[in-house]
């Protein structure tokens, strides 16, 4: 609705609608007001309500669109990498596109996708080669926090045995992506390309990690869906691997984390990175 509509809608002045907006958290509407406003709220759909708690609070998101993850999912800094993750604890999960059970055991997962300059403490540790777009050792400082390209499946398998960290099996990410009940996409059910960097909605280049932070999953992990395709430990036939998640040169129905593509293990492109997940930080 325009705010004039909205005005109308709760039947108050379009000026007070205004007030509101810039007071912000601090206005105390009449009580005749608030008891229209808390109306209106009872009578949401379940989408519509998780639309408008991410408006006031990104910070709820995972309990509002998957009561089966809480909120208190154990965050830390892996010892070697220094990446931040979360505890995604084992159970069931609906995979697949036809939702069917899956089990699998607790695992930590990184919060966001590896970047440049993650890869190029990487390649000071390791003297292995940079990607090609960098144009020596290190990335520009520009692209600093966006998402490592240009890197196959070894490279991505390299980094990970370097920080003693794997790539995530198939189910592994589409669990961590869709929560415990099986949504259609991190943020929930409803197609909204704005929440992600894919054809048509963004730059048309990568973006740094922590951009679309609308579009995270219930276990507050980002780009699940745009930015890069994400090489995947689970091998199709001999010598090919799943990607998941789409990219920023993707059109938006490729990203539902259930669909399926793969890859031979040596390709490499501007669009394909990775992340790591690991099962104990004690190293």
């Amino acid at each position: 609705m325009s705010l004039v509509e909205f005005a109308a809608h709760i039947g108050v002045n379009p000026r007070v609608v205004s007030r509101w907006e810039a007071g912000g958290a601090t206005i105390k509407p009449r009580p005749v007001n608030q008891a229209a406003l808390d109306t209106i709220l009872s009578r949401l759909r379940d989408d519509e309500l998780v639309r408008f708690i991410e408006a006031i609070s990104p910070s709820v998101l995972s309990a509002a669109r998957d009561p089966d993850v809480t909120q208190s999912c154990s965050r830390r800094r892996h010892p070697i990498d220094g990446k931040l993750m979360t505890w995604v604890p084992e159970g069931t999960f609906l995979a697949g596109a036809q939702d069917q059970p899956a089990w699998v055991g607790g695992f930590w997962m990184d919060i966001f996708p590896t970047t440049n300059a993650d890869y190029a403490r990487f390649i000071a540790a390791s003297a292995h080669l940079p990607p090609r777009h960098w144009g020596g050792l290190h990335p520009e400082r520009e692209v600093a926090d966006h998402p490592v390209v240009w890197v196959t499946w070894d490279d991505a398998a390299n980094y990970a045995a370097w920080a003693h960290k794997s790539l995530p099996t198939s189910q592994q990410w589409e669990k961590v992506a869709r929560g415990t009940r099986g949504n259609t996409w991190p943020w929930g059910n409803q197609p909204t390309p704005a929440k992600c960097n894919v054809r048509g909605s963004g730059p048309g280049t990568t973006t740094s990690v922590d951009t679309y932070a609308s579009g995270v999953s219930p276990f507050g992990v980002y780009d699940l869906v745009g930015n890069t395709w994400e090489w995947i430990a689970t091998e199709t036939t001999v010598g090919r691997y799943q990607l998941k998640g789409s990219a920023f040169t993707s059109p938006f129905d490729r990203g539902e984390p259930a669909a399926f593509n793969d890859a031979a293990r040596n390709m490499l492109d501007d669009d394909t990175g990775f992340r790591c997940i690991a099962t104990d930080l004690s190293n």
